[in-house]
């Protein structure tokens, strides 16, 4: 066998591999004896028919086309050893040439694509100030009240946003009553969009025991077809109203809160203060860090395989759908809440996933070139505080992800780290 290895655009090349001579015949020696045992004729049991009667039944076209395909994987192994040729995706393969003497197949590799780095030392990002005012203190004490805050029937007094309406309601299309559409006694806070648009303001200025006829659209995005874009009548009925009644902002409230070493209104807005400050501190951290990053990235020059984005695009596909079973979903009923489909959602990822992609390949590398190694200890070590944060067991961790991969993920991490080290 010979092997050839030609690189074209986006690190996609062409293998070529010959498999001629002995190791040709060989193949298709092997490919006849496996024809051959399917070979019936009569006066012959099916396997036991002489070679020189199967010869008879069997045309050189498919034992070339059986050898083809038997000598294909070794002739693949052949070349990447030959060639030292890595693959990063499954290749495609073509016969480029088939005769009784040699077979020559072309293999589309896709290998690792080469990073020139730019500047990767040195390089600043701008810096975020953090404040805090006295309004975003007392906003987050006004949400404590409101989480605190009670639902008193108002015995006078029109419906207003903010309010609690209980009502019973009906829908109607063209005179007959929808599945779904009915509801008694059912309690809906005025400013939640939780109906849809105009429900919640034909609420609005109504009295307690009144009744009203809403005429309503439904949006053309709505997710049940019947009822997409079509105009409908609402008759409702306010049975009750609410409204919140905030606790007043006292020491007594503090202590509602269940703050530690919180027991004061003084005590209580510093604490709110220290935990604004901290979330802001490092969410200005992070996208110092996401800005830093995309500078070096950015100084880097590297032609992404569109085989690596479309894996990555898979992979975000994936990680969405587990996000929406956390919620509770699946992608089917989210794909007809928001009109697309699977495909549409994947080439919006496009974008990001080829970031995603880029920034992976140059700190890569940046380890390579600056040869971070992980060490078993510090694999042992990233174990155990994965174990620590999720409440696993080491060794359930362990089946969950391999030594190298958590090898991978430190390599990559001290990359950065040595970026961030070398900024100022």
């Amino acid at each position: 066998m010979k092997a050839e290895w030609t690189i074209k655009e986006k690190s996609t090349g062409e293998l070529l591999v010959t498999v001629d001579g002995a190791e040709w015949e060989k193949a298709k020696d092997k490919s006849f004896g496996k024809l051959a045992k399917s070979v019936t004729v009569d006066g012959f049991r099916k396997g036991q028919v002489p070679n020189n009667i199967a010869k008879k039944h069997i045309s050189e076209q498919q034992i070339l086309l059986e050898a083809v395909n038997d000598a294909a994987q070794d002739a693949f192994a052949f070349g990447l050893e030959d060639q030292k040729v890595d693959p990063i995706v499954q290749p495609t393969l073509d016969v480029q040439s088939l005769t009784a003497d040699a077979c020559i197949y072309k293999f589309v590799v896709v290998v690792k694509p080469e990073v020139v780095l730019g500047e990767y030392k040195g390089v600043k990002a701008d810096p975020i100030s953090v404040e805090v005012s006295d309004e975003d203190v007392d906003a987050q004490v006004e949400k404590y009240r409101e989480d605190m805050a009670e639902l008193v029937v108002k015995e006078t007094g029109k419906v207003r946003k903010g309010d609690t309406v209980v009502l019973d309601f009906e829908g109607f299309k063209e005179g007959v009553a929808f599945d779904g559409g009915k509801g008694e006694n059912y309690s809906l806070e005025i400013g939640s969009n939780s109906f849809i648009p105009g429900f919640e303001d034909g609420l609005k200025g109504m009295e307690t025991g009144e009744e009203k006829d809403l005429e309503l659209t439904f949006p053309e995005s709505y997710q049940v077809e019947d009822l997409a874009g079509q105009k409908v009548v609402f008759k409702v009925k306010v049975n009750e109203i609410k409204k919140k009644q905030l606790p007043k902002l006292n020491d007594a409230f503090v202590k509602d809160v269940n703050l530690d070493g919180v027991e004061t209104v003084d005590q209580l807005k510093e604490k709110i203060r220290s935990n604004l400050t901290e979330e802001r501190t490092t969410d200005a951290e992070n996208k110092a860090n996401d800005e830093l990053l995309s500078r070096v990235v950015d100084n880097a020059n590297v032609e992404i395989p569109n085989e690596l984005i479309d894996d990555e695009k898979n992979q975000m596909f994936n990680e969405l759908q587990q996000r929406l079973m956390q919620q509770g979903l699946n992608f089917d009923t989210y794909k007809q809440i928001l009109g697309t489909t699977e495909e549409a959602v994947k080439d919006q990822m496009g974008e990001e996933a080829e970031r995603r992609v880029k920034v992976r390949l140059v700190l890569e590398a940046i380890a390579d070139k600056e040869d971070l190694k992980s060490t078993e200890e510090e694999v042992e070590q990233e174990y155990s505080e994965i174990a620590t944060q999720y409440g696993l067991e080491v060794d359930k961790v362990k089946e969950l992800a391999s030594p190298s991969a958590i090898a991978y993920d430190l390599r990559i991490r001290k990359a950065f780290d040595l970026v961030k080290a070398t900024k100022d």
